[in-house]
């Protein structure tokens, strides 16, 4: 599968009693679709997977893949920090819809860099598809090193993508110098997105492209275009949103500005709590001030 482009971790609507509100989620993937997103990703970060039990992942998986009816490729997330137990997950999960499993590095036990690729190793040899090594040292507490992604993806057919969440652009750099052009780097965090691409990474899996997708395309394509005074200029006008995104966390943000949009509302479920009021209004005032329209354009 071919990560180029924009991806979207998609978010998990819930009504205000906290269950999942499934109607909600065709309208997100239609303007996810249609705002020319390359790809979905599932049961990530943003979609709050550790508070959904199974049958809730089932049901959403449903739902997403009926509305996509194959559109554009969709990616699962399957991680953790038992390694034997992610093999399981996959061995029992319906992996028909999917490309690709995106897999966060282990978080909590903290392992050695080779620990780190005996997990991936491991989970790639047990894995019908390929694995996007998720790197999110912020969240995970220990980091994938640009040299033992590498190694991976020399003694790993099945392992050839990073997700690169660390913040730190030399890390992507060093596996694009050092690697084969199969290899491909994505960027895991908004505000990196022009950095990465110009740097040589491939796309992005975006929080911000829930609600709007439609200025990341059209970044994308200044850049493809050689336009970069225009994807400068562009890139500068969504930093104030994408600042107010992660300023309470992911997905807090994005769901806040969802329900700003009248898409869902902005209920996460405990220990996230939901966005401010505060944080709501000033998001409103900066699209209000934006180039962007509500709806995205």
């Amino acid at each position: 599968m071919n990560f180029n482009g924009l991806g979207v971790a998609m978010i998990t609507p819930f009504d205000y009693k906290g269950k999942v509100d499934y109607d909600s989620l065709p309208p997100i993937v239609e303007n996810i679709i249609s705002g020319g997103a390359d790809y979905l990703v599932l049961m990530g970060t943003t979609s709050e997977v550790p508070c959904l039990s199974s049958e809730e992942k089932k049901n959403i998986i449903k739902v997403v893949s009926e509305v996509n009816q194959n559109r554009i490729p969709m990616i699962i997330g399957i991680g953790g920090n038992n390694t034997s137990g992610v093999i399981t997950e996959i061995i029992q999960t319906d992996l028909s819809f999917f490309g690709a499993i995106l897999s966060v590095s282990p978080y909590y036990n903290k392992p050695s860099q080779q620990g780190i690729y005996s997990h991936f190793s491991k989970i790639a040899k047990n894995s019908p598809l390929p694995i996007i090594v998720y790197n999110v040292p912020s969240r995970t507490g220990s980091s994938v090193n640009p040299s033992t992604f590498i190694r991976l993806c020399k003694n790993n057919e099945n392992i050839y993508a990073i997700k690169e969440s660390s913040g730190d652009l030399s890390n992507a750099k060093e596996i694009i110098n050092k690697s084969s052009s199969e290899i491909q780097v994505i960027s895991g965090d908004d505000a990196m997105t022009l950095p990465m691409i110009l740097a040589g990474g491939v796309g992005t899996i975006s929080v911000l492209a829930n609600a709007l997708p439609k200025p990341i395309v059209n970044l994308f394509n200044h850049v493809k275009n050689g336009n970069l005074n225009e994807a400068y200029h562009l890139n500068h006008s969504l930093m104030d949103i994408i600042r107010l995104l992660f300023e309470e966390g992911n997905p807090v943000g994005i769901k806040g500005l969802l329900e700003l949009m009248g898409t869902c509302t902005k209920k996460v479920r405990l220990p996230l709590v939901s966005a401010s009021s505060d944080l709501v209004s000033k998001m409103e005032e900066v699209l209000k001030n934006s180039i962007f329209k509500i709806s995205g354009n």
